[in-house]
């Protein structure tokens, strides 16, 4: 193999690692029935005439497997900080008691969790999209690289290293989203 070929592999699946790492991120969004402070990292609140996350006007505990407390600093935000969680979409009915606004997470049922489920798998084909896009940029890389004068079983070669890594990073996508799916459909 030439040593002066440019074929970046360490980029590449740092690519791949980060639509891995966006998936995950995605996937914290998702209500499984759990409590989970992410839940609310979607949710902006008009503060100050601002949009800001919730998570910097008050803060978010998890205090019971079922429940979410949002301890809000500015009594005057109270009202705005439950506005944007009942307006989010999340399905939460929020529940004031002073400063505190508590969120008890309802039981999901079957067609919701199905719902859920198929929200994941929307998810992770994104992922796996990104994956092969950046396998597309590997192999560009590789055909500039033979346009340049790299040899037949060199080309072969860095194909497959490409090719290995797209390999991996789908299966990673894929054992993820199992992951997900058996966490939203566990009663």
């Amino acid at each position: 193999m030439a040593d002066d070929i440019d074929i970046d592999v360490d980029d590449l699946e740092r690519r791949m690692d980060g639509a891995l790492a966006s998936l995950r991120q995605e996937f914290l969004t998702l209500r499984t029935g759990r409590a989970s402070a992410s839940m609310l990292e979607p949710v902006m609140v008009d503060a100050y005439g601002a949009l800001t996350p919730v998570n910097q006007v008050a803060t978010v505990n998890v205090p019971e497997p079922r429940l979410i407390a949002v301890n809000v600093w500015d009594k005057g935000m109270v009202g705005k900080v439950e506005k944007a969680i009942r307006e989010s979409g999340l399905g939460i009915n929020p529940v004031v008691d002073g400063t505190i606004i508590r969120l008890p997470i309802p039981e999901l049922n079957e067609e919701r969790r199905r719902e859920l489920s198929k929200v994941a798998g929307t998810y992770a084909e994104n992922a796996r999209i990104a994956v092969r896009n950046v396998r597309r940029d590997g192999m560009d890389q590789i055909k500039k690289a033979k346009a340049d004068g790299m040899g037949e079983d060199d080309q072969k070669f860095w194909e497959t290293a490409v090719q290995e890594l797209t390999d991996k990073g789908i299966a990673k996508v894929d054992a993820a989203l199992e992951s997900k799916q058996e966490e939203i459909m566990q009663v």
